[in-house]
């Protein structure tokens, strides 16, 4: 599934939802079905700058394609990194930077989170483009 796919799933999701409680209710059960991060990825050099809430973002690069997971202390931000590592996981590093995440606005997240929150979406989505890029230069 591409990952333009993979976003109009979200916002056919979302869409069934009218209320923002209800909206942030889905949040909060995607980051609750999310698997937890193994202990071992919950390091420092894993924590996202930038985030009030704690989030920790592990990528790998299996045959060609970054892989994510991730975590949060909070179940909100946890619920948000759970659909960007579903968006942008299993894809190539120029599918990632190829794609900007356009879910966040169709679904009317940004506009719907404080202002600390956006902000560690935008250092989210940053961190996972910066993995892509690294990826991509290291030509791994």
């Amino acid at each position: 599934m591409s990952i333009k796919d993979k976003q109009e799933e979200i916002i056919e999701e979302f869409s069934a939802f009218d209320d923002w409680m209800d909206r942030y209710q889905l949040l909060i059960d995607l980051g609750s079905e999310q698997p937890p991060l193994a202990d071992e990825y919950k390091t420092d050099s894993n924590l996202i700058e930038g985030c009030q809430s704690r989030v920790w973002l592990q990528a790998d690069y299996v045959d060609g394609k970054v892989h994510f997971s991730a975590e949060s202390d909070a179940l909100i931000v946890k619920g948000i990194v759970s659909l960007l590592t579903k968006v942008y996981s299993g894809h190539t590093p120029d599918e990632i930077l190829d794609n900007e995440p356009y879910f966040v606005e169709a679904i009317g997240l940004r506009e719907h989170l404080s202002p600390t929150r956006s902000n560690g979406l935008v250092a989210m989505i940053k961190q996972m483009r910066l993995y892509a890029l690294a990826f991509k230069t290291k030509g791994l």
